[in-house]
């Protein structure tokens, strides 16, 4: 184990892949270098252009690559990822493979809302309120229960272009529910 400074802890595991770990992110080098977290939705879009600019100007997500010609990018928020996937008219290009399980209708991601925790959340929803963004939930402050504490959250949905809900999250913090 070796440290690199600012938290960061690099070590070889035993497939022979360099970790270098800091809280929630890790780092593995293998032809190259990513950053990872546990779980990164890959999101359908039918306009891939529109969508990368509603992430990347709008609200702030920075490409880590992208493939233009195949209308796919990898971005990031704060460490919040996301992968956007533009649909093509047919299901299989040269090596691409789409994983569609029904037709593709407006709104995607019906049932899901992804939570993208933020340190700016106040900010964010103004930038959003001010543009021609869908609001689908005005900024809130939330408590959920968890056990004996309550979990705050600040909070607000926006749509983006083909209809996913995002849940950009600040912490207001934990307080303890009395017995």
């Amino acid at each position: 184990m070796t440290k690199l400074g600012r938290g960061w802890l690099l070590s070889q595991g035993n497939n022979g892949y360099h970790r270098a770990v800091n809280k929630s992110i890790t780092e593995i080098t293998m032809t190259g270098t990513f950053l990872t977290t546990s779980m990164t939705p890959e999101l359908c879009c039918s306009n891939f252009k529109s969508s990368l600019s509603f992430y990347v100007e709008l609200l702030g997500f920075k490409i880590q690559y992208q493939r233009e010609h195949e209308g796919f990018a990898m971005l990031e928020r704060q460490g919040s990822r996301i992968m956007l996937d533009e649909i093509r008219a047919n299901t299989v290009m040269g090596n691409k493979r789409v994983w569609i399980t029904a037709p593709m209708e407006r709104p995607f991601g019906r049932g899901i809302n992804l939570e993208i925790k933020t340190t700016q959340v106040e900010q964010l929803y103004q930038v959003c309120e001010e543009s021609e963004a869908t609001i689908f939930l005005p900024i809130e402050d939330k408590w959920y229960r968890a056990g004996n504490v309550e979990i705050g959250n600040r909070q607000f949905i926006v749509l983006d272009p083909d209809g996913y809900m995002l849940r950009f999250v600040g912490e207001l913090g934990v307080r303890h529910l009395s017995e």
